[in-house]
């Protein structure tokens, strides 16, 4: 789940997905507004690695898990913008 295995294609797993995360945080942003932008950047992608709501929510808890973000006062922050 966490990393790429013979049945979990590297584009679904959370270390990926975090990554992808991490591309949009340059600035501070609230959750809602990184979906927005992790959404936007799926458009491009194939229709079956396309990330729910869900995996991203899973990423986003991996990614404080292991201290790359911040949550506070609603906005997430990369580790290198807080």
């Amino acid at each position: 789940m966490i990393l790429p295995t013979k049945y979990l294609p590297h584009d679904r797993a959370l270390i990926t997905v975090g990554g992808d995360i991490l591309k949009h945080l340059q600035e501070p942003r609230s959750v809602s507004a990184l979906w927005d932008c992790v959404r936007e950047a799926q458009i491009y992608k194939a229709p079956d690695a396309m990330v729910s709501f869900d995996w991203f929510i899973l990423a986003l808890n991996l990614l404080y898990a292991i201290a790359a973000i911040n949550y506070r006062d609603g906005i997430i922050y990369g580790e290198h913008t807080a």
